[in-house]
């Protein structure tokens, strides 16, 4: 399989492999806020996500380009539904780590890859050469072990693996930049974000953010740690393969597994073993397989 990088494009390979790395120490960033509670978060979260996407935005001089998408109805709505389906995301995620399931959230974007093959070739018409089929196999029998001792949590990853998968699909099919789509999504959800931070401030316990100045300080960067990885998977979904960019998703859970083990000191099982050795066995195949590929391009030139 090619990329679908342009004459004179930038690769995307290094925004995805920026992009997973954020997500795969995510975990470490979200003990720091461990005491807000994940609905109350993600409505901050979005909160401090558009200002620092508008500051972008200006820097960058794509007003222009944030205007075009909000008059064009098609992107306009399926910016709507990326958004609905990150918000999700974020939520579910949030929630699973802060809840000591780490393993859940990490097996939920070991699936996403598998989507994003799916998604991919049924719908993007992408082709997989057989080695790379042969990589889907043994990701798949990864999973297929975790799951058969995951059932409890299955809804976790699904809704994890899913909700993502569809949600990158989403943003490759509209003419719209990762920075001005991503200030728009957050626009969007802004009345519900404001809503929920609202109620929680009303509430008994009242609000999370102003009373404590490192808590606050913590908040406000779950917008950088929010806009800076979507940015670049944005940016990423639009250069390259989909079903290509779904396999560097490894890395992300991988980083997850292992603080996982390490940080959140959670057990490991013998299955969990067995489907960590399969799934990196398929990522380093379908890698190989890349790699062996590319170089006889120039040949062929």
């Amino acid at each position: 399989m090619q990329t679908s990088d342009q004459p004179g494009q930038p690769s995307g390979l290094y925004a995805a492999l920026g992009a997973y790395l954020i997500w795969g120490f995510l975990p470490l960033y979200l003990l720091l806020v461990k005491s807000v509670p994940p609905f109350e978060f993600v409505g901050w979260r979005i909160i401090w996500t558009l200002p620092i996407c508008i500051v972008i935005v200006l820097f960058r001089g794509q007003i222009l380009d944030v205007k075009a998408a909000l008059a064009n109805r098609r992107a306009l709505l399926v910016l709507m539904a990326s958004s609905v389906l990150i918000a999700v995301n974020w939520f579910v995620y949030v929630w699973a780590i802060q809840s000591g399931e780490v393993y859940a959230a990490s097996l939920g974007y070991y699936i996403n890859p598998l989507v994003n093959v799916l998604l991919g070739t049924l719908l993007l018409k992408e082709r997989l050469s057989r080695l790379q089929w042969a990589a889907v196999a043994l990701a798949g029998a990864g999973v297929a072990v975790l799951l058969a001792g995951a059932l409890t949590t299955l809804w976790i990853s699904m809704t994890l693996a899913l909700s993502f998968g569809t949600y990158g699909l989403l943003r490759k099919q509209v003419p719209v930049g990762s920075l001005p789509g991503l200030t728009i999504e957050s626009a969007i959800l802004l009345p519900l974000a404001g809503g929920i931070a609202w109620w929680y401030a009303a509430g008994p316990a009242g609000s999370s953010f102003g009373h404590d100045l490192e808590l606050s300080l913590a908040i406000v960067l779950g917008g950088v740690v929010t806009a800076v990885p979507l940015l670049l998977f944005a940016l990423a979904a639009r250069r390259m393969d989909y079903s290509t960019l779904g396999f560097f998703q490894y890395i992300a859970p991988s980083i997850v597994f292992i603080l996982g083990l390490t940080v959140f000191e959670r057990p490991l099982l013998p299955a969990q073993i067995a489907s960590f050795a399969l799934i990196w066995a398929a990522i380093g195949l379908f890698v190989w397989d890349l790699a062996r590929r590319r170089r006889r391009k120039p040949a062929a030139a």
